[in-house]
């Protein structure tokens, strides 16, 4: 039906960079709002920033400053750009949708993707 797919997680040092990209695909007649979650170990996932399709966005108080999101509506992707990443940012990367298939228009449904880990060494 509909899948989001991550991309762009991996291993980088202390204060360095990284960009994560979901693109979502399937029966898609609209997506509302998008969002990044995050989970680390021994911890439950967390809402790490989010995205309304006219662009609102929000952040947790951990990121603000630091990351941002942006989306590209013509292309059904989501995109968090990591900057001055710290360990405690490590975790695995989760992308979320709210998306209105062209099989139930009308309401929508909430999708996930499989996650990406993002590491950060000290």
């Amino acid at each position: 039906q509909v899948q989001l797919v991550e991309s762009g997680g991996g291993l980088v040092q202390a204060g360095g960079s990284l960009r994560l990209s979901c693109a979502a695909s399937g029966l898609i007649f609209r997506i509302n709002a998008m969002g990044w979650y995050r989970q680390a170990p021994g911890k439950e996932r967390e809402l790490v920033a989010g995205i309304t399709r006219g662009g609102s966005t929000n952040y947790a108080d951990s990121v603000k400053g630091r990351f941002t999101i942006s989306r590209d509506n013509a292309k059904n992707t989501v995109y968090l750009q990591m900057n001055s990443l710290k360990p405690e940012d490590t975790a695995v990367y989760y992308c979320n949708a709210d998306v209105v298939t062209t099989f139930s228009i009308n309401s929508g449904m909430d999708y996930w993707g499989k996650g990406t880990l993002v590491t950060v060494s000290s």
